[in-house]
């Protein structure tokens, strides 16, 4: 089993989660939130950490976390070790509350906290009934989504705005701000003068995806499963990550990505035509392996590579995406070309 990839960081920014053991609830009742929050306040006093943004779902939470000081993983370690006894003793349980090490992916500035917040924010509306379940997003995103009925949109902005376990109230001023919660610097990276236009474009850009239907996920530009950054940033953060390479799959995916450039490169040689001769042929496997090569290999989001093949259509470049997986898996001649693409764009 590969060995926990440790990145404690003086001054680190941190999406942190973490879920119930076989995804089961680590919040019964309204007593064990509000037993988490007591908890939060000793623990940013306590670690000196700072928190910019939580909410509690039924079987696991986020945080949006600052360290000024490279102690994450002590924090972590008290908080969760601290909650779980107390969990036990009230539920007469025994055992492992979390599954596993919590989960947390570095970022690289201060800026990314702003999309974050939104992120972590919108966790409460993400659900089936509302329309705003993954499955739905997926359809929406591939351009397949239908406009949203007004009843159904006034429904999720009640749900994201009454919702007592987040920090949204206090984010968008219903209701006070707790003193251990520091919002003022996510807000401040918006735009406004002063306070309350801060307050109100933060608003407007969290609720704005709500109304549209449409809630974009960072983590299309994830690399090694917890970096969000610049190539440099990740390099950066590659040299000082504690753990073996051997061991590690995540250090091992710290490499530098390969340009579209590269991508398309490799292909027209396997193929042996120019990329002008077959790009915007529908259907071509070259075309499509590019698309599915770009996607796994260059971390674009689908807009990027929609802009980067021509100017196609996103729903289209996910779709010849999934078409090309759909193939390969069946045609053995495509898996070995694969192979081979990996292979050459690994030693670029």
């Amino acid at each position: 089993m590969a060995r926990p990839l440790r990145i404690d960081l003086q001054g680190g920014w941190y999406h942190v989660t973490s879920r119930g053991n076989e995804r089961r609830a680590v919040f019964r009742d309204d007593a064990d939130r509000r037993h988490f929050l007591e908890l939060l306040a000793q623990w940013t006093e306590r670690f000196a950490v700072r928190l910019h943004a939580y909410v509690l779902m039924d079987n696991h939470y986020h945080l949006l976390v600052e360290t000024p000081h490279a102690n994450l993983s002590a924090a972590m370690q008290w908080l969760q070790v601290s909650y779980t006894v107390w969990f036990n003793r009230r539920h007469g349980r025994a055992g492992h509350l979390f599954q596993g090490r919590f989960k947390a992916i570095v970022f690289e500035s201060e800026e990314s906290a702003w999309e974050l917040s939104r992120y972590v924010h919108l966790n409460p509306v993400r659900l089936r009934r509302l329309g705003l379940d993954k499955a739905t997003q997926e359809r929406s995103r591939a351009g397949l989504g239908e406009k949203p009925d007004p009843k159904l949109v006034a429904e999720r902005l009640r749900q994201l705005r009454t919702y007592p376990w987040s920090s949204y109230r206090a984010y968008a001023r219903l209701a006070d701000s707790p003193p251990w919660l520091t919002s003022g610097r996510v807000l401040e990276l918006g735009e406004g003068r002063n306070r309350s236009a801060q307050v109100a474009a933060h608003r407007q850009y969290v609720e704005e995806a709500v109304r549209e239907g449409m809630l974009p996920s960072p983590w299309e530009r994830l690399r090694a499963g917890l970096l969000l950054g610049s190539e440099e940033f990740v390099r950066r953060i590659g040299r000082r990550a504690r753990g073996d390479a051997r061991e590690q799959p995540a250090l091992r995916r710290m490499q530098p990505r390969p340009t579209f450039e590269q991508v398309v490169a490799v292909v027209e040689q396997l193929k042996g035509e120019k990329w002008d001769g077959f790009r915007e042929r529908y259907g071509d496997w070259g075309r499509d392996m590019v698309l599915y090569l770009a996607r796994r290999r260059c971390g674009l989001t689908l807009r990027e590579l929609a802009e980067q093949a021509g100017g196609m259509d996103y729903s289209s470049v996910a779709t010849a995406v999934r078409r090309f997986a759909r193939r390969a898996g069946r045609a053995r001649k495509l898996h070995e070309l694969i192979i081979a693409a990996e292979m050459e764009l690994s030693n670029a």
